[in-house]
């Protein structure tokens, strides 16, 4: 594997407000949403990125930022005898830029004043909210030997996802030849594509960009100060002017990727973990998922029957029954307790003896799950007190609402961070 680590700088876009997300994202930035039990998801993009000898990183954020700028710190350090860093570009106002992130490409305009102080010859761009596992030199030894100026990362999809992307036609090249975004369902038969024999036996017609792109850098300059120094976004402006005057290719990939973009595809994204051969693969030696160390006690787990269950380091485990659930980190779940298909993000802490003592004492409940609860089709976020004999049954027959507590979206309950729920609340 080539090494990268001086011809390429990886700039990682924190998103927006993440209002899809929401309640996960009432008090962090999209990409410090907790996924898997004891990761980010920003550690996808930045592990690939390691993975793929590309060790100079830029995370882009504006909204709730704190917590993703301390998982960065404390989690990603190069030797001192590496150039490697991830360093945190926040939304900042200048003299000349007195505004916000505007969109993908503005963002990213707008922080290349601090990027250009490094020298690179391509400049890979990724979203910090996306499950896959990729390896982005092959992409950048593809780009290289297509003497192309820009390389999109496409992903075969079927008629139902297609109106969410950007889908695109390529020649036998592979270089783009048009591209729409978000097409109608009355548009789609113009866009098929040959995405080969086994894409097209699952129905996956459709080209669609994964949001991945690279882009040479005098082209990149080129495109955002002197073509279209108003244009706002990379899938809406800056890819489709392009395709004319410049070479843009598709380099497809077919692999595991999802795009975290609401409650339901996030949901699903971590059950999907526990499948007996699951499509992300965290137990692979050449695509490890880098994350915090934090040095963590063995989980503990005590009478419990489990099936299809991931459980993560540092968890007291009392419950009678879990299934097909995600169980993270620091997590402490009582006696007599049954959770099916549900996502308990975990703890940030523990309580010591004497505050649980204290909380008993107030009628506070203690940190995690209490005793003989039922937890189904349901998201605990973290730090979450929920007392004994509590009810949380998720599914169709619930409307989707906002409450104080918790909020419930396509038929998934999801306990707000924090949230205290007495003995006996029932959802």
């Amino acid at each position: 594997m080539e090494n990268y680590s001086k011809s390429v700088v990886a700039v990682i876009l924190g998103g927006g407000a993440g209002s899809r997300l929401s309640p996960l994202t009432a008090t962090r930035s999209k990409p410090a949403v907790p996924i898997a039990g004891k990761y980010r998801l920003v550690d996808i993009p930045i592990s690939n990125c390691i993975n793929s000898n590309i060790n100079r990183m830029f995370v882009l954020t504006q909204f709730n930022s704190a917590s993703l700028n301390k998982h960065i710190k404390n989690t990603y350090h190069f030797s001192a005898f590496s150039s490697g860093f991830v360093d945190i570009l926040a939304a900042e106002q200048t003299p000349d830029n007195p505004g916000w992130f505007q969109g993908t490409a503005d963002a990213v305009k707008q922080s290349l004043r601090h990027i250009s102080n490094f020298e690179y010859e391509y400049i890979l761009i990724l979203s910090g909210d996306q499950l896959y596992q990729m390896d982005f030199s092959e992409m950048i030894s593809n780009h290289k030997a297509q003497h192309a100026d820009i390389t999109i990362a496409t992903i075969p999809v079927g008629d139902r996802e297609a109106p969410e992307f950007g889908i695109l036609k390529t020649n036998d090249e592979h270089f783009i030849t048009s591209f729409i975004e978000k097409p109608s369902k009355e548009l789609l038969p113009e866009w098929t594509s040959d995405t080969g024999a086994d894409m097209q036996k699952q129905g996956r017609n459709y080209l669609a960009s994964m949001g991945i792109y690279i882009f040479n850098k005098k082209i990149l300059d080129h495109l955002l100060y002197e073509k279209n120094p108003k244009a706002t976004d990379f899938g809406k402006e800056i890819i489709p002017e392009s395709i004319d005057n410049h070479k843009v290719i598709s380099y497809q990939y077919d692999g595991y990727w999802t795009d975290i973009g609401n409650i339901y595809s996030f949901f699903e994204a971590n059950l999907a973990l526990t499948d007996d051969v699951p499509a992300f693969n965290l137990f692979d030696n050449n695509k490890t998922v880098y994350s915090r160390a934090r040095m963590l006690p063995p989980a503990k787990i005590s009478g419990t029957t489990l099936e299809k269950t991931i459980i993560a380091e540092g968890s007291i485990i009392n419950a009678s029954r879990i299934e097909q659930s995600v169980v993270g980190i620091r997590s402490r779940i009582g006696h007599g307790t049954t959770i099916v298909s549900a996502y308990i993000m975990g703890n940030d802490f523990y309580e010591t003896l004497s505050e649980m003592e204290s909380s008993k004492n107030t009628g506070m409940p203690k940190i995690g799950i209490g005793e003989r609860c039922y937890i189904k089709d349901a998201i605990i976020d973290k730090n979450c007190r929920i007392g004994n004999d509590v009810k949380i049954i998720g599914g169709k027959h619930l409307p989707n609402r906002d409450h104080e507590l918790y909020s419930v979206k396509d038929g998934i309950v999801v306990v707000r961070k924090s949230a205290i729920l007495p003995d006996g609340f029932v959802i």
